[in-house]
């Protein structure tokens, strides 16, 4: 009997103490397998530890229309202002769907743009929205056109009502950063005289200047009816820069047509605008849902909701993800390059922050790793407000560095 007391309070003992063992085993990061698994477990294992001179900073700080939250490198929330209210995210929505790409793809994967033959003149241009494609690579791959009587050329493109996720508007559509996204763009769509429609123009007075003799018939295809291509000829081929490259363009740069146009690879979406899937990565990983929405990938859409909460502890959960040096990598860095570098230039703070900003009218918002004596805080501010203060967000971020840790 006593030995069955024993037992019990045992596995008690066990039950109650092991999320905060493997937390302790967690924080420092050495047992691969074990951060293997956390990464992919469907839960969170962290607590609070409130920070007084961190809550009294925010709270003497900031307004309403402010949230923030902070965790630091045991995984422990530290501070935090607003955390559960729903804001727009602006960019760092390519936090998210970055890393669903990172993924799903190796780090030297590539995308791909082929040219088709079926039959002796039936030809299948097909892409997958790499954003570097340009004139000279179109014309590398239909160099490979032969002569004949009759040159039935497609066009493989999504339709057109699917060019542009929810929520992007009007105004957007018409400025570079809100350029339709297509799998055949010429340098992203970034030009509006480069677009689908031209480039079918292009190719097609290219084969008839060069088979002055034949028929040239050009037209689109349907890309909801690749099965139809499964059965024919890859006749030539480019690759784009690697995955990691342009994950790079995605947050350093915050490049709003690669991210749309790689996480549509990676989630195989390129015939819909829902972002379902990316939401059931992040659920499945156990992480704060209530209250959030996924209109796109990169953070134009005026229908993104997201909490600061949420943001920081994905960022804490990437820390165990296997690739996560490389997901870092491809942040901006304070003061040396992408949208943070102008930031801090040759202070103290220059190479301590990565991270990610995000700005639409009316959104402002701040996110990423900020190292401290080497060990890195997870901080992520966000405002929405008609009276958008960045100075003072960074401001904020200047002073938790300089704020001794609790």
């Amino acid at each position: 009997m006593i030995k069955k007391v024993y037992s019990f309070f045992l596995i008690v003992l066990v039950l109650v103490t092991s999320p905060f063992l493997i937390r302790y085993l967690l924080s420092n990061q050495k047992i691969t397998i074990l951060n293997s698994i956390y990464f992919n477990f469907p839960g969170i294992i962290t607590k609070n530890k409130r920070c007084s001179t961190y809550d009294a900073l925010l709270n003497q700080t900031l307004d309403d229309s402010f949230s923030v939250s902070i965790i630091n490198n045991k995984g422990e929330i530290i501070s935090s202002y607003n955390e559960d209210v729903p804001r727009l995210p602006a960019s760092n929505q390519k936090l998210f769907s970055s890393a669903y790409v990172l993924s799903k793809y190796k780090l030297n994967n590539n995308l791909k743009t082929s040219l088709l033959k079926k039959n002796i003149s039936d030809y299948y241009l097909h892409g997958q929205g790499d954003p570097d494609l340009n004139y000279e690579d179109i014309i590398k791959l239909i160099s490979n056109v032969k002569e004949n009587n009759i040159i039935n050329f497609n066009i493989v493109e999504i339709d057109s009502k699917l060019y542009w996720p929810n929520g992007w508007t009007n105004t957007d559509k018409i400025y570079e950063y809100g350029s339709p996204i297509t799998t055949l763009a010429i340098e992203s769509n970034h030009n509006k005289y480069y677009d689908i429609y031209e480039l079918k123009k292009f190719i097609k007075n290219y084969l008839e200047n060069k088979f002055p003799n034949s028929k040239v018939n050009i037209d689109f295809f349907d890309s909801e009816k690749t099965f139809y291509l499964k059965e024919i000829t890859e006749i030539n081929k480019i690759y784009s820069n690697p995955i990691l490259s342009l994950l790079t363009l995605t947050n350093s740069e915050s490049h709003n047509f690669t991210a749309e146009s790689l996480f549509k690879n990676a989630s195989n979406t390129w015939n819909d605008n829902d972002y379902i899937k990316l939401k059931n990565w992040l659920e499945n990983k156990g992480l704060p849902l209530t209250n959030t929405y996924f209109a796109d990938a990169s953070g134009l859409s005026r229908k993104n909701k997201i909490t600061t909460k949420l943001v920081v502890l994905f960022l804490d959960k990437m820390r165990y993800f296997n690739d996560f040096q490389a997901y870092q990598s491809t942040l901006s860095i304070m003061g040396v390059r992408g949208t943070l570098a102008k930031r801090f230039v040759n202070s103290e703070l220059s190479g301590k922050f990565f991270g990610k900003t995000g700005t639409l009218s009316n959104v402002f918002a701040l996110s990423g790793y900020l190292y401290k004596k080497e060990k890195p805080i997870i901080i992520s501010i966000i405002q929405n407000s008609n009276n958008i203060d960045k100075e003072k967000a960074f401001k904020l971020l200047r002073d938790l560095y300089y704020l001794k840790s609790c």
